[in-house]
């Protein structure tokens, strides 16, 4: 893939498709910017070439046109002295240099075209990177978001299982209790009829009268003999 294919693939990338089928995310983005960082040093290093073989052109067809020049200033020069047959040489010369006159100007407007374009080039590459080095921090912080959001959740599903595990708990701690009250009521209607029964026997076990009635009986003894006396 070319360096112009490749870039226009990651500038037009939905980076947030890309962030949802990556395993890593984050070593996903730093390696598109690595990779773009790589191109354009390969961009750089073609745009100097470039630029270089404008200049070397220019001064090509800067040289050949001061040739020229000097050559008709000889020619003048010749046919001031009335040297016909030198100013004939220089013209010829003159002739012959501005015939490659035109070839080298076009080499030349070729040159300065694509170096122009290199630079064009270069110029959006070093712009589009910085945007993309802002957006990777946006994305890194949106992704960041992300796994603290998703530990959040998984600490929220566990309070909720937790949750869950403390209903289970209290309704088998409902059932017991039910099951006390059960067990403790029967207790005490089986207490209550072992308690009649003794009762009852007690009933017929405590001796006819009481030692008040004896007690009473004595007294009134006492008081019937102090009366005989």
């Amino acid at each position: 893939m070319s360096i112009l294919a490749r870039f226009r693939d990651i500038m037009a990338a939905n980076f947030n498709a890309l962030l949802d089928k990556a395993e890593d995310p984050e070593k996903m983005i730093d390696q598109y910017l690595r990779n773009l960082n790589s191109d354009l040093g390969k961009v750089k290093s073609e745009t100097a070439a470039v630029i270089a073989e404008e200049r070397r052109t220019k001064r090509e067809y800067d040289e050949n046109q001061e040739e020229i020049a000097k050559l008709e200033q000889y020619a003048i020069k010749a046919l001031e002295a009335g040297n016909e047959a030198d100013a004939r040489k220089f013209l010829e010369r003159k002739a012959a240099a501005a015939a490659n006159a035109e070839s080298l100007h076009k080499a030349w407007q070729i040159a300065a075209s694509n170096a122009e374009r290199m630079r064009q080039l270069h110029d959006k590459l070093v712009s589009d990177i910085s945007e993309l080095e802002k957006r990777r921090a946006m994305l890194k912080a949106k992704w960041s978001v992300a796994k603290t959001q998703q530990r959040i959740n998984q600490i929220t599903s566990s309070v909720t299982d937790s949750g869950r595990s403390l209903a289970a708990f209290e309704r088998m701690e409902d059932k017991i209790n039910r099951e006390l009250d059960k067990a403790e009521a029967l207790a005490e209607l089986n207490a209550g009829a072992t308690d009649d029964i003794e009762e009852l026997k007690a009933k017929y076990d405590t001796p006819s009268g009481t030692s008040i009635d004896d007690e009473l009986a004595a007294l009134k003894a006492r008081i019937q003999g102090k009366e005989q006396a």
